[in-house]
């Protein structure tokens, strides 16, 4: 690898850490207005960050061009795990964590929007925190590098080998740099009105602004973190149910939901199976689990569709709020609850998981498969929105899936070994991984992780990076080919 790309790397990440310290000087807000003793430890991180940004991007501005593709996974692995380390300092400044782990965990956790904390009583924090907690989510949820690529188009990288670095499971919209900046751009506008939208609708629905902007940006972003340390079961039904809908559409692939705000019909027919499948999924998923509840938990009608339909929601998209503690009901639900969130929400969504258009792909595959056997003659190729998906994206579904699946009871096996018990290890290595954040036993339902050791902590965190990125982009780097010239 070139020495100027690593120059361009640099500058690249500058960019990041301003913008970074800019969201983290927002915290000031709450810092100054509820008086919780943080202003000058915010100020403080802000500032330094601001400043690390602005020198790196200062020292090598000139150096924008990056010639080896290679250095998109390097530099997508890097950006995360930098602007991780920095989004350490709030938590640290503030004593809200006593050590490094803890601090690492909680911001790894925000910014992968998986939802995982260590924070048993979330209410206790300094107001400050909480906002960047949530900001952390909000960000990271829509992806860092996407977020630059909307807002700086001219870097001198091919934003295409970018794109696809963090976002491997988008949609396939362009194979061009202008015209995947395009659909960031896109991307972007969806995400800022969905926010402002959601925000609106808890105001009006009687929840304060303070907590109706905190709990937007965290389900927005499929993310899940809290202000209350009961996360949403306290609001009101009618609350609960204007995030279930905020989490519903942060399931939904951002392009799609560009076309429909923009009455586009004909460009939305040719891309209905996924979003059909999406919704399908969703539907005998509630439908399940509400009878569940209501035949063999005796919960009422309403409150077991209230509660069925918010936490399969919430499963299906990875965002991991909770309105009940979901651990203590009928195992074939917890069961259901956990396989959904492996399973994740569309792809070119803020959601994790493996994301259900794999998983269409998969099934349909194996429907081809079973008719070849009985018609061995016959053509059947897979079809996706009615045209042929190539063999090519057929076999990187199955290269996908098993590398997850191998992840995953590797994963098991660590925590087992980090003195977890088999039920946690299970949970919180598919929390972890699939981005959904509560596992189960005392890390599932309103419980945190606070009781896992330091080491189990630190996979922990490796396995939300893993998550996010989707293995491949984070697996590449072990490669021995990957670093020869």
């Amino acid at each position: 690898m070139k020495q100027s790309d690593i120059k361009a790397v640099l500058r690249f990440l500058g960019i990041l850490l301003m913008a970074e310290g800019g969201l983290m000087g927002l915290c000031l807000i709450p810092a100054l207005h509820f008086a919780d003793g943080t202003a000058l430890q915010m100020a403080l991180c802000a500032a330094f960050t601001l400043a690390v940004g602005l020198l790196l991007w200062f020292r090598y501005r000139r150096n924008s061009l990056i010639e080896d593709r290679r250095m998109s996974y390097l530099l997508v692995v890097l950006l995360w795990l930098i602007l991780s380390l920095f989004a350490t300092l709030p938590f640290l400044t503030t004593g809200s964590t006593s050590s490094f782990t803890l601090a690492w965990f909680e911001s790894m956790s925000g910014v992968t929007s998986t939802g995982a904390t260590i924070f048993p009583e979330v209410a206790a924090l300094p107001a400050s925190v909480l906002l960047w907690r949530s900001m952390t989510q909000w960000f990271g949820g829509f992806g860092i590098v996407l977020l630059v690529l909307a807002i700086s188009p001219r870097l001198g990288i091919n934003k295409y080998s970018l794109y696809t670095a963090e976002a491997s499971g988008a949609d396939n919209t362009g194979k061009t740099a202008v015209r995947t900046v395009v659909t960031v751009r896109r991307t972007l506008g969806v995400y800022l009105a969905l926010t402002l939208a959601f925000i609106i609708a808890l105001w009006f629905s009687g929840m304060q602004l303070w907590d109706a902007v905190n709990l937007t940006f965290t389900n927005i972003s499929s993310g899940g973190f809290s202000v209350n340390s009961d996360s949403i079961a306290s609001i009101t039904p009618l609350q609960q149910y204007i995030l279930a809908g905020a989490m519903l559409l942060s399931g939904v692939n951002f392009t799609l939901l560009y076309l429909l705000f923009t009455l586009k019909w004909k460009q939305i027919r040719h891309k209905m199976d996924q979003l059909n499948f999406y919704l399908l999924l969703l539907a005998l998923s509630v439908t399940f689990i509400v009878g569940i509840l209501h035949w063999h938990s005796g919960y009422g009608w309403s409150d077991a569709l209230r509660l069925g339909t918010v936490q399969t929601v919430s499963a299906l998209t990875t965002t991991g709020s909770v309105v009940a503690d979901s651990t203590q009901w009928f195992t074939p639900a917890i069961f259901l609850l956990l396989m959904l969130s492996l399973c994740g929400g569309m792809a070119g969504s803020t959601t994790g998981g493996m994301k259900v258009m794999r998983v269409l792909i998969l099934l349909r595959n194996s429907r081809c498969i079973m008719r070849n056997r009985l018609h061995p003659r016959v053509v059947n190729p897979v079809r996706l929105n009615g045209r042929p998906v190539s063999s090519h994206i057929t076999n990187n579904v199955m290269v996908i899936f098993m590398v997850f699946g191998l992840t995953l009871m590797v994963g098991v096996m660590i925590l087992m070994l980090c003195g977890i018990n088999a039920t946690e290890s299970i949970g919180a290595a598919v929390g972890c991984l699939s981005g959904y954040g509560p596992g189960l036993g005392a890390s599932g339902g309103f419980g945190s992780y606070a009781h896992f050791s330091p080491s189990a902590l630190w996979f922990c965190s490796f396995m939300m990076l893993l998550g996010r990125l989707e293995c491949m982009t984070v697996i590449v780097l072990f490669l021995p080919r990957f670093w020869r010239h």
